[in-house]
């Protein structure tokens, strides 16, 4: 199953989920808005823009993106129960855009599924101006207990997980060092619970 499929499947059943940990959630939120303050924001991996639609308010202007169409459908939905006029959502990926658009990019839970990471990280780098900024939140899953990892190819063999890999925040650290960008200290958001989702602002040299 192509990558985009899989996540159009899931679209439903992800709206529907809860955000688990709410407090460490709005932590996020908070520590992002000041960046985004007169700014040209690219998300990647928007989902069903829930986070868009938060954080929207404190940029110029705001696109949402996404491979998955039955995301982008949920997505532009919420959009009209909810108008923010500088937010619009497209079906699309990193590679799609060129440089000149966007002063910040913002990527959660979605540097751990590239097929291409320092592919990936090299465009965006391409595309930012310099000191253009890269937000990233991800699942550091390299990092979790040894039955998660052994569990996740198991999942992938069955057609019940995606494409990802395992990484640390270490390895995140490092490609984007390699991709041109400097990075603030990893930072742990979660209030509950074991955080494996490392929080990482990077900056165009």
């Amino acid at each position: 199953m192509k990558d985009a499929d899989f996540w159009s499947k899931m679209a439903p059943r992800y709206a529907r989920a809860k955000i688990v940990d709410v407090a460490g959630y709005e932590r996020s939120l908070r520590r992002i808005e000041p960046l985004l303050h007169g700014k040209r924001v690219l998300e990647l991996g928007c989902g069903t823009g829930l986070t868009a639609l938060a954080l929207a308010p404190h940029a110029d202007s705001y696109l949402g993106t996404d491979i998955a169409p039955g995301m982008i459908e949920i997505a532009q939905g919420r959009l009209v129960e909810q108008p923010a006029p500088n937010l619009s959502f497209q079906v699309a990926q990193a590679e799609d855009f060129g440089a000149g658009r966007f002063d910040v990019v913002f990527a959660q839970n979605y540097l751990h599924l590239l097929r291409d990471l320092p592919g990936t990280l090299a465009h965006i780098h391409a595309i930012l101006p310099e000191g253009g900024v890269l937000v990233s939140k991800t699942p550091v899953l390299g990092q979790a207990p040894f039955y998660i990892r052994w569990l996740v190819p198991v999942l992938q063999a069955l057609g019940k997980a995606p494409y990802l890999t395992l990484v640390t925040a270490a390895d995140l650290e490092r490609a984007l060092a390699q991709a041109g960008f400097t990075c603030e200290p990893t930072e742990w958001h979660a209030t509950k619970g074991r955080d494996l989702r490392a929080f990482i602002v990077a900056r165009k040299v």
